[in-house]
């Protein structure tokens, strides 16, 4: 299974949803995305991908360098997406997350090591960890590791540089896990009936609580009108997994997960990843990838992450 499948669904959706980020669901059923386009809030060119897929690169690169998962690593590769553009399409870092930011500050200080740095307040609980954590489910995959405990140690390890509350954590975990699945072969549907019987005695009711409507029912069942597209991590969540279980192919569902509106560039490259692994980047518009912004670099990047995790297997 090729990490590229997923990191390139996850990009294009990334970039699909830039121009239309932050614009209400109203508008965008009047004059919907259909295109790959420019412009957006941040006036970017077409073809742009923000900080979900920058700051899963950096994620990507620093198992690459270290050939395991080492926060302290991954916080000085998210350091200079921050100072310095790298792993940006255009060389230049935009719509940076508030709770993100202080988490780095934090870090660049140098007042924690970056694993307790994140933030931890009810109200930090926005998407910022979820949307990079997908290149931990393939390092998961190829390694073989199936001890839940170790599985959770990881996501809160990975969460917490910038998301520490378990609420993060939680949502963070629920789509490691559901990727695993999804990697190893599973239907979506088998898939998701499998993650409502998994393990999540490591978080409190309260924090299962807030996932509810995706582990103790049947979140495909949802109108669309019961679906939140918000940078909350828990609206974000439900709108991924909505999204994909009721999915036919990539390219239509992603311009459905565009479409809703709101966080857009993170709801629909999360999503995203989760259709690339299942329906294979050869499914995804060919002017699409044509149109990503450093498309090879990604893929090469790709390559190398793919050769190191086997390596050290």
């Amino acid at each position: 299974m090729k990490s590229s499948d997923g990191i390139i669904g996850f990009a294009i959706g990334d970039a699909l949803g830039v121009p239309a980020e932050f614009k209400s669901r109203e508008k965008l059923t009047r004059n919907p995305i259909t295109d790959m386009k420019e412009g957006g809030t941040y006036n970017m060119p077409i073809g742009t991908w923000s900080d979900d897929t920058s700051l899963t690169l950096a994620t990507m690169h620093s198992i690459i360098e270290t050939g395991t998962i080492e926060t302290n690593d991954m916080a000085d590769k998210f350091l200079k997406w921050l100072r310095n553009a790298d792993y940006t399409a255009t060389n230049e870092t935009f719509d940076i997350g508030r709770t993100t930011l202080q988490a780095l500050a934090k870090y660049e200080i140098q007042l924690y090591n970056a694993s307790n740095c994140g933030c931890f307040g009810e109200f930090d609980n926005g998407n910022g960890s979820l949307m990079r954590i997908l290149p931990l489910a393939y390092y998961i995959h190829c390694r073989k590791i199936t001890d839940t405990n170790i599985i959770y140690n990881l996501v809160k390890e990975i969460s917490s540089i910038t998301h520490s509350h378990e609420v993060s954590i939680l949502g963070c975990f629920i789509y490691v896990i559901y990727s695993l699945y999804i990697l190893e072969g599973k239907n979506k549907t088998k898939a998701y009936n499998d993650i409502q019987k998994a393990d999540y005695s490591m978080f409190s009711d309260y924090a299962i609580s807030k996932y509810s409507r995706i582990l103790q029912n049947d979140i495909s069942k949802l109108s669309i009108d019961d679906i939140s597209s918000s940078g909350y991590i828990v609206s974000t969540l439900e709108a991924v997994m909505w999204l994909f279980l009721n999915s036919n192919n990539y390219n239509d569902t992603i311009l459905k997960a565009v479409n809703l509106g709101e966080d857009t560039d993170t709801v629909a490259s999360i999503t995203g990843g989760l259709l690339g692994i299942y329906y294979g980047a050869n499914s995804i518009k060919e002017s699409w990838k044509q149109k990503l912004k450093r498309y090879d670099f990604i893929v090469d990047l790709c390559n190398e992450f793919d050769n190191i995790i086997i390596l050290f297997q």
